[in-house]
């Protein structure tokens, strides 16, 4: 993280009050903003954004922010609601803007949708970050040079972290790099980083595997384990962050921890 810039006028003013909806946007939005920003995630840690139902502090939390920032794509399919509630007419930014995301397509025939969790490859990582200091120095035009230097940083250590992964796995040979999750949540990962997420294969392909999400139901995988073998791994980072003292409290450390951990699992196909 960079120093905070100097400057009476600009240490006496009040930091800006943004609102975003989840905890990975929290962390973006922390490190770009520094201490110019009071930030507050809608959705906590730990705790899964596609089933959120905004509390009525959350609503009033909404009515008094100066920049909301949502990731798009779908994620957040309460969102007219509760900028309905709230009254909400500030900036709204969506994160993934410049993304271009992978589409799914649901069972049962449904037209094909974005896949929102585009934040799993480290180099979307980057324009969540440039779109996010877009915002800020546009809203707070004043402290627009401490974003930018923070930026510059943050971007730095993002593609440090892409290079990192991409070699992390580029070591395991590419008939290995398959693993079983709990739901499609790793498509961009996967994409990026030459990993199969599969779920049907497993018995068929021997894949020895299974992760679970930390915001998901275990019983599934426990009872897909139990019925083919293989075995159930620690929990990755999917939506969410953990807390503090958890593997993975921020974006960087939460790549960081799926890659050890998928890297762990898959070397012992």
């Amino acid at each position: 993280m960079l120093a905070e810039s100097g400057g009476g006028s600009l240490a006496a003013e009040a930091p800006l009050r943004v609102v975003v909806s989840f905890s990975i946007l929290e962390d973006i939005v922390h490190e770009v903003g520094g201490n110019d920003v009071a930030v507050t995630s809608l959705v906590g840690r730990d705790a899964n954004e596609h089933v959120f139902e905004p509390r009525p502090d959350q609503v009033r939390l909404l009515t008094q922010a100066q920049l909301f920032i949502v990731n798009g794509l779908g994620l957040e399919g309460w969102l007219t609601r509760l900028v309905e509630a709230a009254r909400y007419r500030g900036p709204m930014v969506i994160a993934t803007e410049g993304i271009t995301p992978i589409t799914t397509t649901e069972t049962g025939g449904a037209a094909p949708s974005p896949d929102p969790h585009a934040w799993q490859d480290a180099s979307n990582g980057v324009i969540y970050a440039e779109n996010i200091a877009r915002a800020l120095a546009s809203t707070d035009p004043g402290r627009s040079e401490a974003y930018r230097q923070r930026l510059s940083h943050y971007r730095a250590q993002l593609e440090a972290l892409d290079r990192r992964v991409r070699e992390r796995l580029g070591t395991i040979p590419a008939e290995k790099r398959r693993a079983i999750t709990t739901h499609d949540a790793f498509a961009y990962y996967g994409r990026a980083y030459g990993v199969t997420f599969l779920i049907r294969q497993i018995r068929r392909e021997g894949i020895k595997a299974l992760f679970l999400e930390n915001i998901s139901d275990p019983r599934l995988m426990e009872e897909i384990a139990r019925e083919t073998g293989a075995g159930l791994g620690p929990p990755l980072y999917s939506d969410a962050l953990s807390g503090p003292n958890g593997p993975a409290p921020t974006y960087i450390r939460m790549v960081e921890y799926n890659t050890d951990t998928l890297q762990a699992g898959m070397l012992k196909n």
